[in-house]
């Protein structure tokens, strides 16, 4: 099953987000389910300011263990943190 991971970071966390990018960016090569695509939402002023990961995992309970394990979510960045069931029908 495909599954969008949709976060949005702290107000005013930029620097949580740059802290923690390398051990972010090395977890998400490394888990264990696949990684269709993804990468972080830019705010007006170009500034990361959340997320968006398309997951292909077995279950929604492996979605969620991905999201919560995550270097991001252990530091605290994000202010929300929603995954859904995506059905891809273009590209």
């Amino acid at each position: 099953m495909l599954v969008a991971l949709i976060a949005r970071d702290n107000p005013g966390a930029l620097e949580t987000r740059l802290a923690n990018r390398e051990a972010h960016l090395a977890y998400a090569k490394s888990a264990p389910i696949t990684l269709k695509f993804g990468g972080p939402f830019i705010d007006e002023g170009g500034n990361m300011c959340g997320s968006l990961l398309i997951m292909e995992v077995d279950s929604m309970a492996d979605a969620q263990a991905f999201a919560e394990n995550d270097p991001y979510a252990k530091a605290g960045l994000f202010q929300s943190v929603e995954l859904i069931e995506w059905k891809q029908t273009i590209g």
